[in-house]
């Protein structure tokens, strides 16, 4: 770590020397160099770590959308959670120091991994006196102590790369992801939230929740029941037929709403590996939903507020939308009228895929007999760009820490419809969402 940062230093100075010699678009040219080598130095760096470094590195990345180089927050975004599986001689410890030699008898625990992440890893296991197949994920020894040291680490190293503005405070970064890390590697607090969800969805048959078994798991030993399904991104999913796909579509979405508007919880990790299809014959294709380690609970204030945000969206009602954005302190009241238009606009782009049939519908284009055509939609790029203009306002603002790591799940959603390549509309499943009957 120390020689990552006085390497990022020395190319900082050393690119700032070269600057003095360069014309205005040749400098801007160089800085765009600048920032892309910066970050990807970064990310090879941090690809090659552990533990909550890494993860901190991708939580980091999320916020780096609002105060880091487009080029930065590019090959930030591309670190991935998969990474090289330690030795089983480092994890026996841990599962010796969590389960007591009866209940560890038990069990027939398979000491390749079939998973292995930047916090833990898991592995299949069975149990002997019924066949029951599990998995049992292990949390990486010293990960949890490590967690304060290690974000303060990389923001450190952040600043010294020089991709951070000077000006800008990153203190709720720092504590939002601190939260995040502390979450995610308390597997109490994941058994908690998994037992909520499969609660909650235990009577729709479209989802598929594991089942823990608390007797095999501790703080940081988690076994639950082995639940088999294919990627999102496999071919047996890409190629079912549209209407199933559809539907998987719509249990995307509809799970998000859910999870906000009604039960104030929500599975926060979008990432793809945390989704599995279930597929039988003769039944429709489900969706088998792993890892809550990233849950979190909003307040019933928040909830309301940014329902108001949405419904003015919806509605393409500026005075509805600002007055919500403003009680979850995403704007203010002092912020001048063009500020706060380009917000509207702003909200009014992100739900495009909401508006058929309305006085404000999406392109032309984008709409298809069944619905929005989500597979062929450039929404995100559309969006990013008018973000990234907001953010030069000198109103700008990092938003709530809650907005962060929601909207994460938003775009997840999102995302899972274009690689479905589906074509549906959402309007109806939105409004009732909202608790509206029009709009």
């Amino acid at each position: 770590m120390t020689r990552m940062g006085l390497s990022a230093g020395a190319h900082f100075a050393a690119h700032s020397v070269g600057n003095f010699f360069r014309s205005g678009s040749e400098r801007d040219e160089r800085n765009r160099q600048f920032y892309q080598q910066q970050a990807q130095f970064l990310a090879e760096q941090l690809g090659e770590l552990k533990g909550s470094v890494m993860k901190a590195g991708q939580m980091l990345s999320l916020y780096g959308q609002y105060f880091l180089p487009p080029e930065a927050v590019d090959v930030l975004s591309g670190l991935q959670d998969d990474t090289t599986p330690v030795d089983w001689s480092f994890l026996q410890p841990v599962i010796e120091g969590q389960l007591s030699p009866e209940r560890r008898a038990e069990l027939e625990i398979d000491e390749q991994p079939i998973a292995a992440a930047s916090l833990g890893q898991a592995h299949r296991a069975r149990r002997k006196s019924d066949g029951l197949e599990l998995v049992v994920k292990i949390q990486y020894p010293g990960v949890a102590d490590a967690i304060d040291s290690d974000v303060k680490t990389i923001v450190r190293l952040l600043w010294l790369s020089k991709m951070v503005p000077r000006e800008l405070s990153l203190d709720p970064v720092i504590a939002e992801v601190r939260d995040m890390l502390r979450r995610e590697v308390d597997y109490e607090h994941e058994a908690r939230a998994t037992q909520a969800f499969a609660a909650q969805l235990a009577d729709d048959p479209r989802f598929i929740v594991p089942q823990i078994l608390p007797e095999y798991s501790g703080r940081s030993v988690l076994t639950m029941t082995y639940e088999p399904g294919e990627p999102l991104r496999s071919e047996r999913v890409r190629s079912l037929p549209h209407d199933q796909r559809a539907a998987l579509g719509e249990s995307f979405i509809g799970l998000f709403l859910r999870e906000f508007f009604d039960w104030k919880m929500v599975q926060t990790d979008a990432h793809f590996g945390n989704y599995r299809v279930r597929l039988a014959e003769e039944q429709p294709p489900r969706l088998v939903l792993l890892d809550f380690g990233a849950t979190r609970h909003f307040s019933s204030a928040f909830v309301a507020g940014y329902r108001e945000v949405v419904a003015g969206a919806v509605e393409h009602d500026q005075q509805r939308l600002v007055a919500g954005a403003e009680s979850i302190g995403l704007m203010s009241r002092g912020f001048p009228a063009d500020t706060l238009k380009a917000f509207a606009e702003l909200c009014y782009t992100i739900v495009e895929p909401f508006m058929i049939g309305t006085a404000h519908p999406p392109p032309t284009e984008l709409v298809g007999q069944a619905g929005y055509r989500y597979g062929q939609t450039d929404l995100p790029r559309r969006v990013t760009q008018l973000m990234s203009r907001a953010a030069l306002s000198r109103y700008f603002r990092i938003p709530p820490r809650e907005i962060v790591f929601l909207h994460r799940r938003m775009a997840g959603a999102f995302i899972a419809q274009t690689v479905l390549d589906v074509e549906w509309d959402a309007r109806d499943l939105v409004l009732r969402a909202l608790g509206d009957s029009g709009g």
